[in-house]
């Protein structure tokens, strides 16, 4: 049984307790590795590595940091296969997706980044014959970065990258369900020389490592993404320490299709809006809201494109839909479906566990792209984070109406509009209760832009210049000359 292994001052070691977690493969539902089941004192052991490691790391040049991480990209991209079967193995998503979209995102992460950081300048006020004030942004020390279980890489670099560039150094959290890219992330900043200590990388359950990171009292920042509940949880403990803190939490994300829409391109988008990682992306929207006008024929065309999304082995290069993450996802996926029976919901498509006969997956996590309407949009099923490949169709009449629907729920993360009305978009793209809204496509990236939302899904931007901003402190300098 391979064991997965902290990295810390640039050595990888077992955790103080030597005891170990099981890691389980989801489209399997059997372990095939083991991580470490780390505590407070590897927190604290990463911590002082990181201390001793920030004076040189935050004094190198910014072309010398941007160098590092260059070289920490072009080591991923070179092992981009291993990364991919090791993403898809550890998450149970089509290996396709891992290969076009987790991997190469995240050396893109480490090229944004580090070349950003080459950009990045100082700001000054003249203020004539008084003086000037210029001001320095400073990195803060030793940043704390926990990650979540659905996107491991794509999202642990999108944390990593921007923190070391400015000259922090680091202690990241992956999941403990999905650890394994990150300890091959690990091996590649082993061989490219990464100084010892500027990135640690330990390993265990998020009440036991993540908690020891954001209540140690010399780190702080605090990245988090993650669930709600966590998130608030987070929140108190930050507060009453005064640590920097960005959380990236939940949604319920609404998709709104008025009947000018191009429904063809709208639908073919809609069904990987919905299903893409088995519906396991913060981003994916959950509620569809569908003029009346159009509703019947938009819910046909639908469930055909859906039913190309057939759950499959996902080592499998054909297919388009892996496994549920974990068993205890599925069953809360699996309750959501009966919840909803139970509230009067049609389920038009899917609904249930797939068995397979293939002896490989016969044991796994896997359930049917699942299509649900006549629920009432202020229901639970409407208004909870499900994290899965469930969605509801609700048709609407005017706009006002369905604005009150889409920004019911406490979450509000993303947004897509459809219609070929530009002065309708923006009206109704500046009222949704969202940080990100699309109109006429679906996740869009530009990682320029700020990424986050309001309400429960989060406090504090991400991506481009605000997350420079995010890892540093801005210091104010005054020069006198008279």
């Amino acid at each position: 049984m391979e064991k997965i292994l902290n990295y810390i001052n640039g050595n990888f070691v077992v955790s103080k307790s030597n005891e170990w977690i099981d890691n389980y493969e989801p489209a399997t539902g059997q372990i095939y590795s083991l991580i470490p089941k780390s505590n407070s004192e590897d927190i604290q052991t990463a911590y002082e590595a990181a201390k001793t490691a920030f004076p040189m790391w935050s004094q190198l040049s910014h072309e010398d940091r941007s160098n590092y991480l260059l070289k920490i990209a072009d080591g991923i991209e070179k092992k981009l296969e291993e990364f991919a079967e090791a993403e898809s193995k550890d998450t149970g998503k089509p290996i396709k997706l891992a290969r076009s979209i987790d991997i190469p995102r995240a050396i893109s992460n480490f090229r944004f980044f580090a070349t950003a950081i080459l950009h990045a300048h100082d700001e000054a006020y003249d203020m004539g014959k008084i003086g000037f004030n210029y001001v320095k942004r400073k990195p803060l020390g030793v940043a704390g970065l926990i990650a979540p279980w659905n996107l491991p890489l794509y999202l642990l670099t999108w944390k990593i990258a921007p923190a070391l560039a400015v000259g922090n150094t680091a202690i990241a959290k992956p999941s403990e369900v999905t650890p394994y890219t990150a300890f091959l992330l690990a091996k590649v900043c082993e061989d490219i020389g990464l100084p010892k200590g500027v990135l640690n990388i330990v390993h265990g359950f998020g009440a036991e490592v993540g908690e020891a990171i954001v209540t140690h009292p010399k780190i702080p920042i605090i990245s988090f993404t993650g669930g709600t509940t966590t998130g608030k949880r987070i929140a108190q403990h930050a507060g009453k320490l005064l640590k920097k803190v960005s959380l990236e939490l939940g949604g319920k994300n609404p998709a709104i299709i008025f009947d000018d829409a191009d429904l063809q391109r709208c639908i073919e988008i809609s069904v990987r809006g919905a299903f893409n990682n088995q519906g396991q992306i913060c981003l994916c929207s959950s509620r569809f809201f569908v003029h009346k006008t159009i509703y019947e024929t938009f819910k046909k065309n639908f469930i055909e494109k859906v039913k190309n999304f057939v759950p499959n082995d996902p080592i499998l290069p054909e297919t388009s839909m892996g496994a549920i993450v974990s068993e205890m996802q599925i069953k809360k996926v699996l309750h959501y479906i009966e919840e909803a029976k139970k509230l009067g919901g049609n389920i038009l498509y899917g609904g249930k566990r797939v068995e397979f006969i293939n002896e490989r997956c016969k044991n796994g996590w896997f359930i049917e792209p699942t299509v649900i309407d006549n629920l009432d949009p202020y229901c639970s099923v409407n208004q909870e984070e499900i994290f899965g490949p469930v969605i509801t169709l609700t048709p609407f009449e005017s706009e006002k109406e369905v604005l009150e629907y889409a920004n019911s729920v406490s979450y509000g993360l993303s947004a897509v509009i459809w219609t070929q009305n530009l002065k309708r978009a923006h009206l109704l793209a500046d009222q949704l209760e969202a940080g990100i809204v699309w109109v006429n496509n679906w996740m869009v990236r530009d990682l320029r832009t700020p990424f986050g939302g309001v309400k429960e899904s989060g406090v504090g931007r991400e991506g481009g210049l605000e997350a420079l901003h995010f890892y540093t402190e801005p210091k104010n300098i005054f020069i006198g000359l008279l």
